[in-house]
This record gives C-alpha cells, sequence and structure tokens, in this order.
C-alpha cells in the first residue's frame, strides 16, 4: 500500500513550523530557506508518524496558501488522544470548524489551524463493522 504524503502551503511557513510544534507536537526534519528573501521553498515535519511537507507561497508557479475558512482539501490525522491534541491545538490559536463528539466510527473533531488548514482530529473505533455504521446512519446513507 502507497502513501500520500502532503504538501501544504502557508503565506508564513516559519509562524506555521512554528504553530505546528506547539500545537501538535510536530517534529521540523528540514527547512530550505533562501539566504536572499528568507523565503521557505520547502520544509519538513513530522506528527503523530505522519510526514508533512510546506512552503511559502509560490505565485510563478501556481502555488498559493488557502484562503481561510476555504480549502478543498481536508488532513485526517489520527492520535491517541483526541481531546488533549485538540484542546492544545485551539489554545495554540486553531479555531474550532466542529467540536469533538463522538460519532459510529470513534471520537474526533474538526479545526482550522491559522494558516487556512483544515484538520480532522481523529481517534477511530476500529472494531466498527460497516454493518455497525449502516445501523447508525439508518436509511440516511448506503455504506458499500
Amino acid at each position: 500500500m502507497g502513501t500520500v504524503t502532503p504538501y501544504l502551503c502557508a503565506k508564513e511557513t516559519a509562524a506555521a513550523l512554528d504553530f505546528y510544534a506547539t500545537a501538535f507536537g510536530a517534529v521540523e526534519t528540514s527547512r530550505w530557506t533562501d539566504p536572499s528573501t528568507g523565503s521557505i521553498g520547502h520544509a519538513e515535519f513530522t506528527v503523530e508518524g505522519a510526514r508533512v511537507m510546506i512552503a511559502d507561497e509560490w505565485p510563478d508557479g501556481g502555488v498559493y496558501a488557502p484562503d481561510p475558512g476555504r480549502t478543498s482539501v481536508s488532513l485526517v490525522l489520527e492520535v491517541d488522544d483526541v481531546d488533549g491534541f485538540f484542546s492544545r491545538a485551539i489554545a495554540a490559536g486553531a479555531t474550532v470548524d466542529r467540536p469533538v463528539t463522538d460519532s459510529p466510527h470513534g471520537r474526533g473533531g474538526w479545526l482550522y489551524d491559522p494558516f487556512g488548514h483544515r484538520w480532522h482530529i481523529t481517534a477511530p473505533d476500529d472494531t466498527v463493522t460497516k454493518d455497525d455504521l449502516q445501523r447508525a446512519v439508518g436509511d440516511e446513507y448506503e455504506i458499500s
């Protein structure tokens, strides 16, 4: 099975890296800084075992940060302690999109980081079957 590594863009990547370290416990593993502009052309960090890449905007290449509250992509991050992780992120400056709740497939909540990226912080319940989910949603969805 392959993996997908998200490559984010931020208007202020240095500040984003600081946020992810504080809010998510991220560990920065690489940073490429343009010495003439201070722009970060590429950086990498890990959080909860997941690798994430990030860079400053690059208009010449058509790469832009998301508009706050308007993004077509959400990042799903599985953690052991959803409530603690979520609270730490909110205290560091993230905003709640959907509060942490229990659902048929586990516990989780949605937030926006200060750089416009939407994250689903979740602890899925791996014991839940498709039949369990179908019973939970009833006729609202057909789960295959």
